[in-house]
């Protein structure tokens, strides 16, 4: 099926894009989910508004003790970044579980994080990492935690004329732990089940504040509340995973789907918890 017809405009600043957001005008950035809708004529927009050259949603950046990603990097930007793999290193860890070459090459994080694919990896990774989302609209910018920004199903807490500009992500320290794991029928394909790993672990060996955030299991990532309950100041070991576990009951709740039925999803969501976890014990990292 061919495109609807359409205009197309390209911004080269915030203020421009201001301008050109009107009834029927949609943003294109990677284009890597909007071109199919095109394509399959689920989105008819009347003008596409290109913002690939603003200048203001690109860099990564050190600034006020926050690691600052513009909403127009890239995921193979973002994968290479020196910069992300110091201080925000789950980032550089998820990068080659998304898609194929080609959309990373293509695809951008903003769009994956307003696309807000319930499978996605980088929605449950700012999650994880307790980022901060900053929206800019004409006249100002607003900032929003990533656990209030995806409310349901592809869907978001951007308002009309609203854009994703930048998202800021707190450094991790040397305490921190992190890691993706995923279960994929191939690989490049959506999760079935997936785990975006994030704690403290002291040189006591004790969890300081874990967060457990889950995708491809809901209509969002599912910060595992009861899981990290049962970690926070618990020392890392045998009885400490199987208490995550056990909680873990309470925090899933995973439709069916084309990959199998709930119970089979809750089933590789524990095993994906005492895979993470184990990774973090003194014994596996020594021997890694």
């Amino acid at each position: 099926m061919k495109w609807p017809a359409l205009g197309y405009l390209r911004a080269s600043s915030l203020d421009e894009l201001w301008r050109a957001l009107g009834d029927g005008a949609q943003i294109l950035a990677g284009g890597q989910t909007l071109l199919a809708t095109l394509a399959f004529r689920l989105s008819e927009p009347g003008t596409l508004v290109d913002i690939t050259r603003i200048p203001e949603l690109r860099g990564i950046t050190v600034t006020g003790g926050v690691l600052r990603v513009g909403a127009l990097t890239r995921h193979a930007e973002l994968g290479r970044d020196a910069l992300v793999a110091r201080h925000a290193p789950l980032l550089t860890q998820a990068v080659p579980h998304i898609a194929h070459p080609a959309i990373r090459n293509r695809g951008t994080i903003g769009g994956s994080l307003a696309y807000a694919d319930p499978a996605a990896e980088l929605p449950a990774c700012a999650v994880a990492l307790n980022a901060t989302l900053v929206l800019a609209r004409a006249g100002g910018e607003r900032r929003i935690k990533a656990t209030e920004f995806f409310t349901g199903l592809l869907t978001t807490a951007l308002e009309p004329g609203e854009i994703i500009a930048a998202v800021e992500f707190p450094l991790a320290g040397p305490s921190q732990r992190a890691t993706i794991l995923e279960v994929a029928r191939r690989s490049g394909d959506y999760a079935m089940a997936g785990l975006a790993a994030v704690l403290d672990l002291g040189a006591d060996g004790r969890i300081a504040s874990p967060r457990l955030t889950f995708f491809g299991v809901g209509e969002g990532p599912v910060l595992a509340k009861n899981a990290n309950a049962a970690l926070e100041g618990r020392v890392l070991d045998a009885a400490a995973i199987a208490a995550a576990q056990a909680a873990l009951e309470g925090d899933l709740d995973p439709p069916a789907d084309l990959h199998g039925p709930p119970a089979m999803k809750r089933h590789l969501c524990r095993v994906l918890l005492g895979r993470a976890l184990q990774s973090f014990t003194p014994a596996t990292e020594q021997a890694a």
